[in-house]
């Protein structure tokens, strides 16, 4: 980014990239204001410290990945279709690659922990609803939620090590079939 003004979503977007290339210790606010190419003081214009940052981060991580993601899937009608939709957008790119691993593996952390938890109940709420929605009962429903939000997780991991595991490439052909499978294989209620 060339010098020039900052915005608050610039600081919160650089804080989600650190995070997923190093956890929450890679949140520096000298790292950060180098990789915008602005001085350390612009970041107090947005932030009170580094804490305010990775809050504000994490929220906008929250709205992003998951409340904007439910808010477009809820105006489809048929369930199926919702859950389809879903597992597509949810399991296609990652907008910041390696984060939910990175987040995953800091689940301890205060700041990250509460953010955490929200997000993954929310998410396994909501596909244990469109999993309800096509008829199974309430134990299986959050089952099924379960082992697909496991898989989606697991396919985020495997995204990140897409040199050792080409399938999981998105831009590769494998890949591509390797996802139809696996929203197949999510999507099929018996």
């Amino acid at each position: 980014m060339a010098r020039g003004r900052v915005t608050r979503d610039d600081w919160t977007l650089a804080a989600l990239r650190a995070l997923a290339r190093g956890g929450v210790a890679a949140v520096s606010v000298d790292a950060l204001a180098g990789e915008l190419d602005i001085t350390r003081g612009s970041f107090y214009w947005h932030f009170k410290d580094r804490e305010a940052l990775l809050v504000a981060a994490l929220e906008l991580w929250e709205q992003r990945a998951t409340a904007d993601v439910i808010t477009r899937i809820e105006p489809i009608a048929d369930p199926a279709e919702q859950l389809r939709v879903l597992l597509e957008t949810a399991l296609g790119a990652d907008a910041v690659a390696g984060l939910e691993p990175a987040l995953l593996a800091h689940s301890d952390h205060p700041v990250v922990a509460p953010v955490l938890t929200r997000v993954v109940e929310r998410r396994i709420g909501f596909l244990t609803g469109l999993y309800r929605r096509l008829g199974l009962d309430a134990d299986t429903a959050r089952r099924q939620a379960v082992v697909a939000y496991a898989a989606y997780l697991g396919w985020a991991d495997l995204r990140r090590a897409a040199a050792v595991v080409p399938e999981a490439a998105a831009e590769d052909p494998r890949g591509q079939a390797a996802l139809r499978h696996l929203v197949e294989q999510l999507s099929a209620v018996r």
